[in-house]
Formats: C-alpha cells, structure tokens, sequence
C-alpha cells in the first residue's frame, strides 16, 4: 500500500493565508497624531534592530541545511568540530550591541512617550474628562461646560489633556489614530497626553474586556479646525439634554451600543464626584455600612431627590 504523497502547493497555502492580511485595519503605522508617530519610528526601530539577528539566522538555517543535505558528497565532514572563536565572538557580540541600542532607545523613549507628560505647544491645550462606563464613555469638558456620551471633538494642532477614571470594572482607553492607551480605574485618575497633526474622524475604542457590551463600546474622535470646534461646542450647548444628578443615574445602568448623547451641561464637580464615591474602597478607608444610596448615584447631590420625597 502506498503512502498517499500531497502537492508540494499545499505548503504554500500558510503563505495564501497572509493575503488575508489586506483587511486588517492599519491604524498604528498610520497615525495622523504626533505621540502616535513617534511609537510607529519606535515600533519600525525595536522591529529592524531584530531583524538583524533573525534575518541571518533564518537564511543560515536554509544555507546549512542545503549544504550539509546528506546527498552532498563535496561538504566538509568533521564530526570532532566543537569550537570556533570567531563564531562565539559575532553570535555574542552582535546580540549584546542589539541589545544595548533597543535599552538606550527604550529608556529615551520611555521618558519621552511618558502618557503624563504634557506636550509642549504654544496653543492652549485642550481638556477633556473621561469616564469608562458599562458599556459606553462619558466625556466632560470642564472648560466649555459641556458633555458627550460616545463623541469628541477637539481641534487639531492643539494638545489635549485627558483626565481618565472609571465608574464600573476597569477599563482601557484608546484612540489608536493617535497613540497610546491608558487605563481607566475607579477611584483613581490616570492622564495621557495627545495631539493630531490635521484634521481626521479616528475610531476610539476599550482596549481592556469589560463584560458583554464590550465589543460595542466605541467612540469617535474628531479632529477638526478650530472654528468648526467652536461651532460644534454652540451645537452642543443648545442640546436640551442636561446631565444633572437624574440623567447621570440613568447612565450608569449598563446599555449595549449607546448612541451618541450631547448634554449642554452637567452636574457641578461631576468628575471628581465620581472618584470620590470609591473612597471607601481604598486601603485603610472606613467603610460605612449604615450609608445607602440609589445605585449610581453615590456621591452625587441628590438634594432635589430628598425634596421630592419629603413632599410626598
């Protein structure tokens, strides 16, 4: 009985396979912000550095193995061989100069690429607060008085300064159109600095899994010229929506591929508000049992609400 012998193209299929490839979103090597410019030189940098070592030893492998093939009669035969000079100096020496460029660039860049680090521009940055929810991100612009749900907007060429928290599970913030991510943790406030270099639409995303409504909790980031900026915030504060201490209570239950709100205000403090409702969470915090709260509504003034019950 014979072995059945496949075509020697079904090898090649794994090398079809990568045709594939032309649908993934390109993103990262194709940023339109500096920060994110900066991490793609990085990323090309750490990647040839590499390739250095593995380049050579990938067509090694395939020269030896042809050479020394048992059907070459003209290769050398030294079964005693066991040492060479020369090989252990370049096999030791080219890896520890690899090794020492990517340390030097990785800590200039680590400093340099720093989320914390606000970028130096003579224009005013813009700030935008921004709160990971279940399963949608709310963002606060505490200087225009106004918030979004699922949208920002800023101009380009101008620095913006995110403040991050969470009022759910931990989560992840990213724009990868302009570079870096950084987590979103209650009780806690993260920053990360970014800029775009023209105007564009970029996809903003949870970059850390968070429950059912993951997939769906998405955003969109424009870049845009400053007067259009300034039109879009008038837009936003002649919405009728307000987010004052009802609505953010409505907010906070879990939803699924939430809409795009605009709210042309906001409750005072909001941000900060919903840090300190995890304060009791922290090491060493007493924690008071005796206190309840409308869920979502923890540390929010809920004055009016008290009101309404004392009235009835």
């Amino acid at each position: 009985m014979t072995k059945k012998r496949y075509p020697r193209l079904f090898g090649l299929l794994p090398l079809f396979g990568m045709l594939l490839l032309g649908g993934c979103n390109m993103t990262l090597l194709d940023p339109v912000g500096q920060v994110g410019i900066d991490e793609k030189n990085l990323i090309i940098t750490a990647t040839l550095l590499m390739l250095l070592v593995v380049v050579p030893v990938i067509l090694m492998t395939i020269i030896f193995a042809w050479k020394y093939r048992a059907s070459n009669k003209n290769a050398t035969y030294a079964p005693k061989w066991s040492h060479s000079t020369k090989i252990e100096v370049v096999i030791w020496t080219v890896p520890i100069l690899i090794i020492i460029a990517l340390g030097v660039i990785t800590y200039k860049s680590t400093h340099a690429l720093d989320p914390y680090r606000p970028i130096q521009s003579d224009v005013k940055p813009v700030t935008i607060e921004v709160v990971a929810m279940d399963w949608k991100w709310l963002f606060i612009y505490p200087d225009q008085g106004i918030a979004t749900v699922n949208k920002i907007v800023f101009p380009a060429n101008t620095p913006v300064n995110f403040r991050i928290t969470s009022d759910t599970v931990m989560n992840s913030f990213f724009i990868p159109g302009l570079g870096g991510q950084i987590y979103a943790m209650a009780g806690m406030t993260t920053k990360l600095h970014l800029i775009a270099n023209k105007n564009a639409e970029l996809d903003g995303i949870s970059a850390n899994y968070s429950g059912a409504g993951f997939t769906g909790m998405k955003f969109k980031a424009i870049a845009t010229s400053q007067a259009d900026f300034d039109a879009w915030v008038s837009e936003v504060k002649a919405s009728p929506k307000q987010l004052d201490t009802a609505e953010y209570a409505a907010l906070t239950k879990p939803s699924q591929n939430n809409p795009v709100e605009l709210y042309s205000s906001y409750a005072p403090n909001l941000f900060q508000t919903i840090i300190d409702k995890y304060e009791g969470m922290k090491p060493g915090k007493p924690v008071n049992h005796e206190k309840k709260e409308v869920a979502g509504t923890e540390g929010l003034d809920t004055s009016s609400h008290s009101a309404a019950g004392a009235e009835e």
